[in-house]
């Protein structure tokens, strides 16, 4: 007697949890190994060598200006840029070191 079956179930939505949330969850992930973990990584390797910065260092700042470490406070880092020519500059504006030749 096929009047007595009865009508196939309705297939269910999708639970919202692993339509939504799931992938939200692995957008971020993706983000945090692409963008975040690097971006910190390298802020702890520019305040490393901020602090380990020593006269005779030779720098370059963040506008460009090459100079050799003549002096530091907490602050400011005094630069040498040429014969009796010494600058002051922030010491967060010391963009790196310079490499050597």
């Amino acid at each position: 007697m096929h009047f007595l079956q009865q009508p196939a179930a309705a297939p269910e939505a999708p639970n919202l949890f692993f339509q939504f949330i799931v992938p939200m969850g692995l957008v971020f992930v993706i983000f945090y190994f692409l963008m975040f973990r690097p971006a910190s990584k390298k802020q702890k390797a520019v305040e490393a060598m901020l602090k380990s910065l020593k006269n005779g260092d030779r720098v370059i700042t963040s506008g460009g200006i090459y100079g050799t470490v003549a002096g530091i406070t907490d602050d400011i880092v005094q630069l040498r840029v040429s014969n009796g020519v010494k600058i002051d500059v922030a010491r967060s504006a010391i963009a790196g070191l310079q490499k050597e030749e």
